[in-house]
């Protein structure tokens, strides 16, 4: 074993000696070298971390402080002390009318955002009475056919206690900034004042979500012309959310997540710059939602090295120069993947877990997941539930107190360093694809993210990883809970107002706004303006999409 004495050779050769006394009792003992001794993502981990697995003279080049670069630590120097995290839930089902009480009850809580989840009808272009909506229609989410559906969903609440609205619209994120625009305006309030938040992010639907419509050229057109809206007219929003969380839903490691994160942003910049933009107004006005799964240490250091990675690239590659540009915002969500059907209540530990991951590594806005959601919609005790781990987190816990409290780990410095590296080789692998694109267009970012799923579900099968009460500590007896109950009656009277909506509104206004969509999608030019004309006209969003189809095609992965 190591012999203790000081200085920098002899932490070094103290640091060697113990790595060579721990390998001689792994082979001694082969059984402690367990196949569970991996990360999340299967990254192999050591019995111990020294200076020797970090880089000691890089603190000012790879770590820093809190707000400055490279933001390693987080983006601003007090964190949570001067400013609580943003708390939402994602909330939508059935009917505006249902979603509208229940984010009256969050925001009764202590919620302080919240996250409109549409179904997935609305998600991909489809009025509820369309063919391919049927037995869809409120399901996953709240179905807005039109602006007079929104405009129930806002009704009556108190947006000066909010800090943040925002909408998982990717294929249609467009059509939801007009929603909100519009709702604003004939309510009186400036938009300007809303701090609204729209997903926005169509690349990752390509590769592991799935509610894509337009072909991937056309759909990053789409995306960006909300971006380019927003630049001109609506700074303080925020119109791209660039999304890992998906990505690392379908089975990606962290390293994966944060490089499809990456590279998803910089096709988003790169379109909007062609389009005579500038870096530091649109590079401030991009999130990034990123999923909190269950390794913390992996983790916390996923979220590390994507800040750092985006301010190199931000810097580097673009030559921002802004504090705002350059300081990466995240918005965490606790991993649906990681909840089980069987005990559920495990998962009230599991989602803790996973917001400690995320206040940890300095996010800007956490949403946590409920314990019931494997079984179906949460309820209100589980969703307040959810809430209160957040609200236990920010006043109970201390994680809040100091900035990057794990900062200095040599185990967690090891693991940044390591998932930054692996995520800029995952990018450079794309780019020799022909970029984005090209390799969403010949499946080979799909087919990556579909072997890291199958090498993790290997290793639950094979109980490499264990989950509790799925393939260890299992029982017989299930947990009694009661469950969210569906309406079997909302899907006919969610149809019933859209026919209602059609036959009473005047229909020259929405015959000429939706020519100006067309038209606006012919030439080339921004497509918001015409659609938020059409929005006031109370077009309905299939019917808006439709004209957009008719120019630009609908997308069919080989």
């Amino acid at each position: 074993m190591a012999t203790k004495s000081e200085g920098p050779d002899s932490l070094r050769r103290n640091c060697e000696a113990w790595d060579r006394y721990v390998g001689e009792q792994l082979s001694r003992r082969p059984d402690r070298h367990t196949p569970w001794c991996k990360t999340l993502s299967g990254e192999p981990v050591k019995p111990l971390y020294t200076p020797l697995d970090t880089n000691p003279e890089g603190y000012l080049s790879d770590l820093s402080f809190p707000g400055d670069y490279p933001y390693t630590r987080g983006i601003d120097p007090l964190m949570y002390r001067d400013n609580l995290w943003v708390m939402g839930q994602y909330s939508g089902f059935r009917t505006a009318e249902e979603t509208n009480r229940r984010l009256k009850y969050l925001i009764d809580k202590g919620q302080t955002g919240f996250s409109i989840a549409m179904d997935l009808p609305t998600q991909l272009g489809l009025d509820s009475d369309h063919p391919l909506a049927t037995g869809e229609v409120g399901k996953v989410g709240v179905a807005i056919d039109s602006l007079q559906d929104m405009e129930i969903l806002l009704k009556g609440l108190p947006f000066d206690k909010i800090r943040q609205i925002r909408t998982t619209a990717n294929s249609i994120g467009p059509i939801a900034l007009a929603f909100f625009l519009v709702v604003a305006q004939k309510n009186g309030i400036d938009p300007a004042q809303l701090r609204v938040l729209i997903q926005n992010d169509v690349l990752k639907e390509y590769t592991a979500r799935g509610t894509y419509i337009f072909p991937p050229r056309d759909g990053v057109r789409f995306c960006v012309d909300a971006l380019e809206y927003c630049v001109r007219n609506l700074p303080g929003w925020i119109p791209i959310s660039v999304a890992g969380y998906h990505i690392r839903e379908a089975g990606s490691t962290a390293a994966q997540e944060i490089a499809c994160s990456l590279i998803n942003a910089r096709t988003y910049i790169d379109e909007a710059l062609a389009r005579g933009l500038d870096i530091d107004d649109v590079a401030p006005m991009l999130y990034s939602m990123q999923s909190t799964q269950l390794d913390l240490f992996e983790e916390v250091a996923k979220l590390r090295a994507l800040r750092r990675a985006w301010a190199r690239m931000l810097k580097a590659g673009y030559g921002a120069a802004k504090k705002e540009s350059l300081g990466l915002r995240l918005f965490c969500f606790t991993g649906g993947s990681s909840l089980t059907a069987q005990q559920p209540l495990n998962n009230v530990v599991r989602v803790t877990l996973e917001a400690l991951a995320a206040v940890l590594g300095g996010a800007q806005t956490l949403h946590t997941s409920s314990y019931d959601e494997a079984l179906g919609l949460p309820t209100e005790a589980a969703v307040q539930l959810a809430l209160r781990t957040q609200q236990i987190l920010a006043h109970e816990s201390g994680a809040a107190l100091t900035c990057d409290p794990l900062g200095g780990s040599y185990y967690l410095e090891f693991l940044t360093d390591g998932i930054e590296k692996k995520a800029q080789h995952f990018m450079e692998e794309i780019e020799k694809q022909g970029g984005n694109i090209a390799a969403i267009e010949n499946g080979f970012i799909q087919d990556r993210i579909s072997r890291s799923a199958y090498e993790l579900q290997r290793r639950v099968e094979t109980n490499e990883r264990v989950v509790v009460g799925v393939n260890a500590y299992e029982t017989t007896t299930g947990e009694k809970l009661e469950l969210h109950k569906t309406d079997p009656e909302a899907e006919r009277r969610q149809i019933e107002r859209l026919n209602r909506l059609r036959a009473e509104r005047p229909q020259d206004p929405v015959r000429a706004a939706l020519a100006r969509v067309r038209s606006a999608a012919k030439a080339g030019t921004n497509t918001v303006p015409a659609i938020i004309d059409a929005v006031r006209a109370y077009a309905t969003v299939g019917e808006i999409v439709a004209e957009l189809a008719d120019v630009w095609g609908l997308y069919q992965q080989n």
